[in-house]
């Protein structure tokens, strides 16, 4: 058993070599969500603009065109540093707040589902309301076109737009901030290796 045991723990050892995978994975994955929303607000940004400060059917937040600004800035900056892993605990911080703030005043009135579903613990009367409804507009597209060739590439699914993706986007972010980017494929590993040899 306790062969087994250092057995398992030689193993465990050989792996931590490959612990800088996850913050590497972790910045590739999250590079193309900022850059996504960041251009989009980049590409539309007086409509971006009018969205944040518009209290009837926007955000209402004071000062729209610098938190506009500040949020592209953020996402697309972000997306740069994360990408080469420079600054990455540092460019965590706004991301984060970014994504609070997008749960708080966007999301979190929809629940925690991002695609709507008819069951589950995290099921509400809204996603139970859209599932029908998606059954409804099914039965329609299914009467009236060419149905597998609208589905060959994917489902058809209602967005519920709940807290559940900016949620995930968070928890990720937050790891990078207290792991950082991840030893030999970030700047931030290159640059604190160099100053420490300097130092040293």
């Amino acid at each position: 058993m306790i062969q087994l045991l250092n057995s398992f723990q030689n193993l465990l050892d050989y792996f931590q070599k490959l612990d800088f995978l996850a913050p590497l994975l972790i910045r590739i994955y999250l590079v193309p969500i900022f850059y996504m929303a960041g251009i989009q607000k980049f590409n539309g940004f007086e409509d971006t603009v009018n969205w944040f400060g518009n209290p009837d059917w926007g955000l209402g937040l004071p000062f729209p065109w610098i938190l506009a600004f500040l949020v592209v800035a953020a996402e697309l900056g972000g997306a740069f540093l994360l990408l080469v892993g420079l600054a990455t605990r540092w460019i965590s911080i706004p991301l984060m707040i970014t994504m609070l703030v997008a749960a708080l005043t966007v999301h979190i009135q929809n629940g925690w589902l991002a695609i709507a579903t008819g069951s589950g613990p995290f099921a509400t009367d809204r996603t139970i309301e859209a599932v029908e409804r998606l059954d409804r507009a099914k039965s329609i597209l299914q009467e009236n076109s060419n149905y597998s060739w609208l589905t060959e590439n994917g489902s058809i699914v209602v967005l519920n737009n709940g807290i559940e993706f900016a949620a995930t986007y968070f928890i990720l972010l937050l790891a990078l901030f207290f792991i950082g980017g991840g030893k030999y494929i970030s700047m931030d590993y290159w640059i604190h290796r160099r100053f420490r040899t300097e130092t040293a």
